[in-house]
């Protein structure tokens, strides 16, 4: 079975569309893309096919009948439409070509994907095809309307070959005549890898992208772009949830580090794209994530769709877009208070109040929303355009929200959520290490590996990326440790060079009755010159968030919630579970939520004894039994 973008057809699509995306999701193999309406540089063919031994095929779908068709020749037809009477269009299969044309030229500028020696010198190494299909003609009435005089029979299909219901129709001959469809037909001896179909995507679709614009590109971190010779995009499910298309609110719960700011910030793209005019507003709960959020879509908006051309892009394409978290658009945007919001929800809801609307509300980090908070932001969704996304990973709250989202706010996703399982954020060795310690502290029972039920939290898998154990090491006082800390930053650094400002050090106090944390750190990282910026100081600090800066991040948990770092310290881990935490779930999804943003290297360093660090102590021992534990952060 093809792997379709979206996964779904669109309501509104014609009953021949349906039949077509359905067959050839369900008669192709499984390594085949098939992409409906895709939008190329502001055009959109009916269906777009890449297959590793087929190649590129457009395909331009018709619903015409015998009546509709007036006059035609190779490049002009005049039709009878129903709406404007006698018409004169391009022929669907010049329209095809046309596309197809277009797109040979934009991938043709990427040397990887062309012959560079020989007589195919600058020709793509792959077949480009193109083909139209009338979804409401049989072949019999082509060939007595002579509609095969102006469009061969190899570059038509009728609806006796895309439909399984009909008496004609043949698996074999429909992959046949795919086949067919290039005017300069060769066969592939060596398949596409999946670097070449991931460059193509990635020409093709500047949404899919992981932006250079977004993050520098850095030899330590192979899933970012590092030149055009490794392109890097969003996987095949991931594309497919940011291009879905349907009205109405859309739940997407994933597992940190799963991909679903991306997918947010994909999908705003696209829904600006198509709807130039549209207000709409992005949400979170933490505000150095509003930032990162923030500058993620401008990159999004700015990225050019050809990244060989000289970049030309309208200054007013982030017009319309806000991006905040919650509390500053209730102050900076409705100038309301939280404590006023079920007087104002009780205003909006009789007509009397009068606040903005939004034709479109995406919210990342939804499991840390209340019910009164996603009920004010539902009435001041246009019910024209009911147009939400809430991204949300249940292991990661740390508020108790006690809320379902039918019954308290009226927002109905049945039928309508998806599951991100796969973690693509940390090494196998992270993301397995964090898992056994949330499953081992959390109280939440509830585990789901399938379909969205109720409160369940999603288990992640692994990309079995590889990399660094976590280490974990003890110290006989707090003092010793902060230096420690410092010193592995700074061979890291030099070592490994890994920059400054992909560290992040996390601390759940600022100071004990003991000892200053933070205090301490900064005396530390001056004496050793390490540049830092502590995040958490203040709400001005958060607001001036800026990842690229040259300094290590200090962070509180809390507000670390969406970000990732290539390496992570977790400090003073002995003051967790905090003994003025009552909630033991919130201590252990904190916990879960700082070995989450490691993307190569976790440390976690104590110097104390609680509940967590007697866990870890045992991890040590079990070292000794052959499972592996890190006491060092480089080896």
């Amino acid at each position: 079975m093809a792997i379709t973008v979206p996964d779904t057809i669109r309501s509104s699509a014609t009953k021949g569309e349906r039949v077509l995306f359905q067959t050839l999701k369900e008669f192709l193999d499984d390594d085949y893309i098939v992409y409906y309406e895709p939008d190329i540089n502001g055009k959109r063919p009916d269906f777009l096919i890449i297959g590793p031994y087929l190649g590129l095929l457009v395909l331009e779908v018709k619903d015409y009948t015998l009546k509709t068709l007036h006059h035609l020749n190779h490049d002009e037809w005049v039709i009878n439409s129903t709406t404007n009477g006698m018409i004169t269009v391009k022929s669907p299969l010049k329209q095809a070509r046309d596309y197809m044309f277009d797109i040979q030229n934009l991938l043709k500028k990427d040397g990887n994907l062309t012959h560079q020696e020989g007589k195919y010198l600058g020709k793509l190494k792959f077949p480009c095809g193109y083909g139209t299909v009338f979804t409401r003609l049989t072949q019999t009435q082509c060939i007595s309307s002579d509609l095969y005089e102006v469009i061969d029979p190899i570059f038509l299909l009728t609806r006796d070959e895309v439909d399984p219901e009909q008496d004609g129709f043949s698996e074999e001959q429909l992959i046949e005549k795919l086949f067919s469809m290039f005017t300069i037909p060769f066969r592939l001896k060596e398949p596409l890898t999946i670097q070449e179909i991931k460059a193509i995507r990635y020409h093709l679709f500047p949404e899919v992208r992981i932006s250079r614009e977004y993050r520098e590109p850095a030899p330590y971190r192979d899933q970012l772009l590092l030149s055009l010779h490794n392109l890097e995009t969003m996987d095949l499910h991931q594309e497919k949830l940011a291009k879905q298309i349907g009205e109405g609110n859309r739940l997407i719960r994933g597992v940190a580090g799963s991909g679903k700011t991306l997918i947010l910030a994909s999908r705003a793209r696209l829904i600006k794209q198509q709807n130039p005019d549209w207000k709409i507003l992005i949400l979170c709960y933490n505000i150095s994530l509003s930032r990162s959020i923030e500058a993620m879509v401008r990159a999004k908006m700015e990225e050019p769709t050809d990244l060989f051309e000289a970049a030309n892009t309208p200054e007013d394409r982030f017009d319309g877009i806000t991006v905040r978290n919650f509390h500053e658009w209730l102050k900076k945007d409705l100038y309301i208070s939280e404590a006023k919001l079920p007087i104002f929800i009780d205003k909006i809801e009789k007509g009397e109040a009068v606040l903005p609307k939004y034709d479109a509300v995406l919210i990342d980090e939804g499991q840390d929303f209340e019910s009164d908070w996603l009920r004010l932001i539902s009435l001041l969704l246009k019910k024209e355009t009911s147009s939400m996304l809430l991204v949300e990973d249940r292991a990661q709250t740390i508020y108790q929200r006690g809320r379902n989202l039918l019954q308290h706010t009226g927002l109905d996703f049945r039928g309508r959520s998806k599951i991100l399982q796969i973690n693509y954020r940390n090494t196998s060795q992270i993301i397995q290490f964090a898992w056994d310690f949330y499953q081992k502290h959390s109280e939440t029972k509830k585990v789901v590996s399938g379909q969205i039920e109720g409160q369940e939290i999603i288990p992640p898998q692994s990309t079995r990326r590889k990399g660094p154990e976590p280490a974990l090491i003890r110290f006989t006082n707090w003092s010793e440790e902060a230096n420690y800390v410092a010193k592995t930053m700074k061979k890291l650094h030099e070592e490994k060079k890994v920059p400054y400002d992909e560290m992040l050090i996390l601390y759940r106090v600022k100071r004990t009755y003991k000892v200053g944390i933070v205090e301490t750190l900064k005396k530390v990282f001056d004496e050793q010159s390490i540049p830092y910026t502590w995040v958490t100081e203040n709400q001005e600090s958060k607001r001036l968030y800026q990842k690229d800066d040259g300094t290590v991040k200090l962070s509180t948990f809390d507000s670390s919630k969406g970000l990732d770092f290539q390496a992570v310290f977790i400090v003073n881990a002995d003051n967790m579970p905090f003994a003025l935490e009552e909630d033991k779930n919130r201590e252990a999804a904190l916990m879960y939520i700082g070995m989450t943003r490691a993307i190569e290297y976790l440390m976690i360093s104590y110097s104390g004894e609680s509940e967590y660090t007697k866990y870890f102590e045992k991890l040590l021992t079990d070292k000794k039994r052959g499972k592996k534990v890190s006491q060092s952060l480089i080896n």
